[in-house]
């Protein structure tokens, strides 16, 4: 629970021809995750061809079932299939291509018919407001004739003022249509006053209608145009469709046959990418958890027997840092783990934070937002969420119920505090106590995280790191000597002699470490490490008071719902209920979000940063698609 699964690192010496199968049984077994391997002997890439002929066939795959229609049969690969060989893949290549050129011909005219109909959209729409002319459109707007005439629209309110303006120039206006505020109409007069009928037009906001080419004959021969049109678009739609559905209908049964046969080729054109070869000879290597090994030989022994050689070996201290994580978590704690990886995946070997975490964060956050009332909302809002955010919502379900927990220490019900009597005590019946206990569980923490360095420290071989680094044994004799020293000045603690000796002796090995390990001359390391260490120690005290904030928001939850009651203090009955509810319901929903950063926040930043390197590499093992 606490560290990663231990891995073991297998090299697989197999035949070439066979290594599609190998590929296969890996992915089928479902825990082996592929890792490059050293050239050696080996140092040709076998699988390449695959892998590139495996790519381009996916792709051209997927976009069939895109836009020629998604199959609906399983193409779910069966255990007795075989991954198909390189020629295998080629030829279905090379179907798929001319299946693909067939469909994307039906799909581009599907498209040229749809931009087609909008067109005739839009010639219907500008007709729709033409039909009420009786005359001749293309006599009417000839270019060249004595008459000048325009068609368009204007407002409502302007066509009696614009109208006796158009006498002047001898132009008359005539109405044929109305949508709305807007006027449609047409304006006619001889041909030398056009510009000025047109400068009167422009100021009383004149709108052109354009009428395209189409339509520029009588309205009633247009439409009759327009409805042949329709027609016959319509009939080459048909076609087209009868066509793709001939298509699907003659491709449907070999492209469910092709999604299983890629669905079979994905292990080794994976693998293939990492695998290396000489001749008939193929090496895969990869890492496979430890309590899985036996049970990989017994199968390749059943399937390859005598066909392959098969070498494993444990990583080394060194290695860690190129080893993928394998983390198996209990059902309770899963949810918990987006968290974790929202700051890192943990280095091979190093210890898992996520018990330590999900137990702090849910403390942080009850503590903050500690109520019976707010903690029972919580987690009613995240059934309701469950839904949508699947397990994450047992995060919200965990956290209202160690709220609602606190809220009984604290005595609070929605903010009320004589429903319940106090458990423990309200926080601001006695502040400097819960600031006291708010700090002390800082200095808990911190403590923990710089035990949990050590640990890693050891397992990975850096031992003069862990014994005298500012985060290591010495760090932590340190820590525990000023807070000793201040306790003493406090008075809470007795003061001798030897606490600050202990304190003085702890700085001079880390500044001699820090010395040592460092580069360039005597100084410059002397004065680098003195800095260092002073930034290290200044951080980890203010890291320390950077707990006392638990204190405050809860503190500060007390004081919102105090606020609430004030608003409401003084209404009429109703509008006390409604403040109280809308209050109520800000403090969950707002303060319960701030609070939760709050105390993502102290665990990530005043707790993570000391031991989790969180640059590991998940452990991403071959399995077998459903389907393509």
């Amino acid at each position: 629970m606490f560290r990663a699964e231990p891995l073991i690192e297998l090299r697989l010496w197999i035949l070439a021809s066979e290594a599609q199968d190998v590929a296969l049984l890996l992915a089928r077994f479902g825990a082996f995750s592929p890792a490059p391997a050293a050239p050696d002997a080996l140092p040709d890439v076998p699988g390449k061809a695959y892998a590139e002929v495996w790519d381009e066939a996916r792709t051209r795959c997927a976009k069939l079932v895109e836009l020629c229609g998604a199959p609906t049969a399983d193409a779910t690969p069966l255990a007795a299939d075989v991954a198909p060989t390189l020629d295998d893949l080629v030829a279905l290549n090379a179907w798929l291509k001319t299946v693909w050129s067939a469909c994307l011909a039906c799909h581009e005219g599907q498209a040229v018919i749809e931009q087609e109909r909008a067109r005739l959209a839009e010639l219907e729409a500008t007709l729709a407001k033409l039909e009420h002319l009786n005359v001749d459109l293309d006599s009417l707007l000839r270019p060249d004739g004595l008459l000048a005439a325009d068609i368009g629209s204007l407002p409502a309110g302007s066509v009696k003022r614009v109208g006796e303006a158009l006498t002047m120039t001898g132009f008359v206006i005539a109405r044929f249509a109305q949508s709305g505020d807007q006027v449609f109409a047409v304006v006619a007069g001889p041909r030398p006053r056009h510009g000025e009928a047109r400068g009167v037009l422009a100021q009383a906001g004149w709108r052109e209608l354009s009428v395209p080419a189409a339509l520029r004959t009588h309205p009633g021969a247009a439409r009759a145009w327009l409805e042949e049109e329709r027609r016959r678009l319509e009939a080459r739609a048909g076609a087209t469709c009868s066509r793709l559905d001939a298509l699907r209908g003659e491709f449907a049964p070999r492209l469910e046959a092709a999604r299983r046969q890629l669905a079979l080729a994905q292990p080794l054109a994976e693998a293939a990418r990492v695998a290396r070869g000489k001749g008939g000879l193929a090496a895969l290597v990869g890492w496979v958890p430890e309590r899985d090994v036996a049970a990989l030989r017994a199968r390749l022994d059943a399937r390859f027997p005598g066909r392959y050689a098969f070498d494993a070996r444990r990583p080394s201290a060194g290695e860690a840092r190129g080893v993928p994580t394998l983390v198996r978590d209990p059902p309770w704690l899963a949810p918990f783990r987006p968290l974790v990886e929202g700051y890192g995946t943990p280095r091979y070997g190093e210890f898992d934070p996520l018990l330590p975490f999900s137990l702090l964060y849910l403390l942080l956050f009850g503590a903050m937002f500690g109520d019976v009332g707010h903690g029972g909302a919580l987690v009613l809002l995240a059934i309701l969420l469950m839904p949508r955010i699947g397990r994450l919502a047992w995060i919200g379900v965990a956290a209202g119920l160690v709220s609602m927990l606190f809220g009984l220490l604290y005595g609070s019900v929605f903010g009320y505090e004589d429903i319940l009597a106090p458990v423990w005590v309200s926080p601001l019946a006695d502040p400097f106590r819960l600031l006291g206990i708010a700090t002390g569980l800082g200095v808990g923490f911190l403590l923990l995280t710089l035990v949990i360095n050590v640990g890693n420290q050891l397992l990975a071989g850096q031992f003069a790191r862990a014994l005298f680094d500012a985060n290591g044994v010495a760090g932590i004799a340190f820590y525990l000597a000023v807070l000793a020293l201040l306790g003493g000045m406090a008075g809470v603690v007795g003061q001798t002699w030897a606490v600050p000796a202990a304190a003085a002796v702890a700085l001079a090995i880390i500044v001699a470490y820090k010395s040592v390990s460092g580069e360039g001359s005597p100084g410059e390391r002397v004065l680098v490490a003195a800095i260092e260490l002073l930034e290290s120690a200044i951080g980890l005290f203010s890291n320390t008071l950077s707990f006392m904030r638990v204190a405050a928001f809860s503190f500060n939850h007390v004081a919102l719902t105090m606020a609430i009651f004030t608003l409401a203090s003084g209404l009429s009955a109703a509008a006390h209920g409604i403040t109280l509810v809308l209050g109520n319901s800000v403090i969950v929903v707002l303060e319960g979000g701030v609070v939760a950063i709050q105390a993502l926040r102290l665990v990530y930043y005043e707790g993570f940063a000391r031991f989790f390197n969180a640059d590991g590499k998940p452990f991403t093992p071959l399995r077998l698609a459903e389907t393509i």
